[in-house]
């Protein structure tokens, strides 16, 4: 019987051979990435049945990884284990087309179940999230109105300036103009009423889009 192909992404190296040594046995790892831009670039080339994902990643986090990869390979599973356990950002995940959300602490073996659930086409979410929720809890997360409303390239950039770049550093990473990433910038500050770049960046840091 062929084996699922699996992906994972997570810029904690130890983190990624352990899950990795973990996953072996029952899937085939067919490739590991530290960072969602590489990610994005080299999964397709792959075909991956699963992508395991955290949602904090440098140069591009993983919600927005992840929704690129759904526009790549829209039959992809993605799943994401993170230290993340805010409600808005699993919202966030299932919004953009998740199929499992695990927190790190899970047990190993939590993750393989989780697997094998989005290959059968179902959700699966951690008990760790649910406990408190009444009904049926992947629905209550797809409903959920998320935090922002800016658009994907928007996030992009929100992400790159959250970690320090200049603008001409972002307008390198994104392909595109410095001018550009000021238009992007100024919009967002004015789309979200706020008066100062500080400000933006604090909003990046608190927001889904720049999760740890």
């Amino acid at each position: 019987m062929k084996r699922a192909r699996i992906i994972l992404a997570d810029d904690h190296n130890l983190l990624v051979d352990t899950f990795k040594a973990f996953l072996q046995p029952h899937f085939e790892v067919v490739a590991t990435f530290a960072d969602g831009q590489q990610l994005v670039q080299d999964a397709p080339a792959l075909s991956p049945d699963v992508i395991v994902l955290d949602v904090g990643m440098p140069i591009m986090n993983g919600l927005i990884a992840g929704q690129r990869l759904k526009q790549i390979l829209p039959r992809v599973k993605l799943i994401y284990l993170t230290m993340n356990q805010d409600p808005d950002v699993a919202a966030e995940a299932f919004r953009l087309g998740a199929s499992g959300y695990l927190v790190k602490n899970s047990a190993a073996s939590e993750l393989v179940h989780a697997i094998n659930e989005a290959l059968l086409a179902r959700s699966y979410i951690t008990p760790l999230m649910t406990k408190d929720m009444v009904g049926s809890f992947i629905q209550n997360f797809k409903r959920r109105k998320t935090r922002h409303e800016l658009t994907l390239r928007q996030r992009e950039v929100l992400q790159l300036l959250a970690e320090g770049r200049s603008m001409k550093e972002v307008a390198y990473h994104l392909n595109v103009t410095p001018r550009t990433v000021a238009f992007h910038k100024y919009a967002m500050m004015d789309q979200l009423h706020l008066r100062s770049s500080a400000e933006l960046i604090q909003y990046g840091m608190k927001s889904s889009i720049v999760a740890a």
